[in-house]
Order: structure tokens, then sequence, then C-alpha cells
């Protein structure tokens, strides 16, 4: 009997990949529709647990499948209802996610990696550095996981993966978790809510506008001109951001859709009036809107977020350029769960995994 390391963990498989698994059994294609429902809208932790395939095929399935799921550490819930989850990997790291109630949308911030390797100054979950990829299974548990803590499985609206890591360096995991999450017999999201974050990996994103994507993009930008750009991104150094600002300007988008442009707000280095209208410049001619997020301020980041009076003008001049910008309010502050502040502390000792 195979053991469970040298098992394939179904969910680490792409609805095409599970279609071609199954009918090496010599099964119909719907049988891997049934696996996928199981799996992702029913959420079992087992194949036993799928009962309208034939006993003898789920212990055929059994010998060499596996179901992965993933242990919840520890859920801390802030006083606006963001909750945070820490959850442990096989191989004992630890990853965290993000729920995020509003008012018409119930959102989940899901991480890619264990850690990052960008370095990016106003964001603490680089600071431990890279440790692994996520696999396929280990992104997609993370909503299997949240899911299952809420009264009603339907509630989350939005996935936005932009907790820890850097999606595009995770490419063919992220892009596979993604299809599965928009796929009819899958998740089903709109793909419309599903986002994808990215620091702006040039040769990923390159790829990334030859296949024909079906979920939203948005780029970290945070800065109006490649010097700032290179002080708090060190990934600018090797992808330029007028190189990145070209290719979205070219970027192959479905109609109606536009990029996000995310801008984090630090106090005194990317928030006058100045930086606003350069901004302008140097987005002009890309469908896009922009979210301005004024930093969430914590031990280790080495700047400070700006006044309100100062962002309010920040958005008013983009407002007057007629583009769109929204100031995005902060949440979870004080469970260190809002933007740039994962990096998945052990429980109650305050040390990095």
């Amino acid at each position: 009997m195979s053991t469970l390391s040298e098992k394939v963990d179904l969910k680490n498989l792409s609805p095409s990949e599970l279609e071609r698994f199954i009918s090496s059994f010599g099964k119909e294609r719907y049988r891997s529709i049934q696996i996928l429902r199981w799996l992702y809208q029913k959420g079992v932790h087992s194949i036993e647990e799928m009962t309208n395939l034939a006993k003898p095929f789920r212990q055929q399935l059994s010998q060499v499948c596996a179901v992965s799921t993933m242990d919840t550490l520890q859920i801390e819930e802030a006083r606006d209802g963001t909750k945070k989850f820490l959850f442990q990997l096989e191989d004992g790291n630890r990853i965290e996610s993000v729920l995020i109630p509003e008012k018409k949308r119930l959102t989940l911030c899901l991480s890619t990696q264990v850690g990052c390797a960008l370095g990016c100054r106003f964001c603490l979950t680089g600071k431990s550095g890279w440790k692994r990829d996520l696999k396929t299974s280990e992104i997609l548990n993370q909503i299997l996981s949240v899911r299952e803590t809420l009264a009603d499985r339907t509630s989350i609206t939005n996935i936005v993966l932009m907790g820890m890591g850097e999606p595009l360096a995770n490419y063919e995991n992220t892009l596979k978790a993604i299809e599965l999450m928009i796929y009819p017999d899958a998740f089903k999201f709109s793909s419309r809510r599903v986002t994808l974050s990215t620091a702006g990996l040039l040769p990923e994103l390159e790829k990334l506008a030859k296949e024909k994507i079906h979920f939203s993009l948005a780029i970290s930008l945070n800065a109006s001109d490649e010097e700032t750009r290179n002080h708090l991104m060190p990934i600018n150094h090797r992808y330029p951001s007028k190189k990145i600002l070209t290719l979205c300007r070219n970027f192959p988008l479905r109609p109606r859709t536009r990029i996000t442009f995310e801008y984090v707000m630090l106090d005194g280095v990317n928030d006058s009036s100045q930086d606003a209208k350069r901004l302008m410049r140097i987005l002009q001619g890309i469908p896009c809107k922009i979210n301005l997020i004024p930093l969430n301020e914590a031990p280790g980041i080495p700047f400070k977020r700006p006044s309100e009076e100062k962002v309010k003008r920040f958005q008013e001049i983009l407002m007057e350029g007629e583009f769109t910008a929204i100031v995005r309010i902060s949440k979870g502050t004080e469970i260190s769960a809002a933007c740039g502040q994962l990096h998945a502390h052990r429980i109650g000792s305050g040390l990095e995994s």
C-alpha cells in the first residue's frame, strides 16, 4: 500500500488533469465532475464520503489518492469583524489568511507562499524571508477551512490573492488554484470576484498576457517614480515600473474590465500632490482604478501613516484628473490582519515560525 506522502492529492489536480487521471481507471468523464463537486462544493475530507461513487472504485482510489486538509491553529477576530486564520501545513510551516466583512461582500485574502522573497520595505511578510511555494491544494484548503467556520457556506463572495507571498512567483500552482476557484463544478466563484495581486514580475506578466485570464489583475505600484519604487520595492531594480506600465497599457483585458493599481501611502515618501500628479501621468492610457491604502503602522515597518488630509487631497487630485480612486479603510489592524501585516507568528510566543 502507498504511504500518504506517495499518494496523489486530488486537490493538486486541475479539472483536465483530474479527468485524465480518472480515465486511467477506465471511468467516464462525469466521474471527475462528481469528485470536483465532492471536494469543493461539499468539502468532504475523504474519498469514502463520495457516496455516489461505487464502493469498489472508492477503495481503488483510496489506495493511490488522498484528500488533504489543513490544520487551523488559531482564529483571531477584530472589533470590526475581520478574522485572521493561522494554519499549519504538513511540514510544520505556517501561513495566514484573512476574512474581511464589508457591507455587500465577504472577502477572503489568501496566501500563495510561506513567507516572501521580495522584501518590500512596508510589508512584514518578507521579514522572515521566503521558505517555499504553496501547493495548489494548500491555496485551496485555505478557502475550505475558512468556509467550514461559517454558518453559510456560500457567504464568501470575493477572493483576493494578496496574503503572504507573491502569487506570480508561484505561477503554475496559483493559476491552477484560480482555475478551480472559478470552475463551474468546483468552487464556481464569479471570475470578476477573484483578484490576483502582484508586485510586477515582468516575465510572468508577459506570460499571463498571452493567456486568456478569467480573473481580475491588481498591480502593487506604490510609487510614481522609479527612484522611490526602487527604495520601497527592491524588485523594481529588476523589473522597473516603466516596463510594467508599458505592458499594462497593452494588456488584453476583457470588455468592461480594468487593472487595479494598489498604492500604499507612506507619510513624506509618496503622498505629496506632486506624486499624485505624476501618478496620473504615468497611468495615462491604461484602463484602471487606483486603490489608495494608507499604511497600517506596525513594529518593524520604518514608515508612518499619512494624515487624513493628505490622503483626501491625494484622492481629490486623482479624481479631478478623471481617475477612479478609492481609499481603502484598514481593517483588522489590532490583530495584525491588515495589508502587509501577515507574518505567521507562533501562538503565544511572538516568534516567527
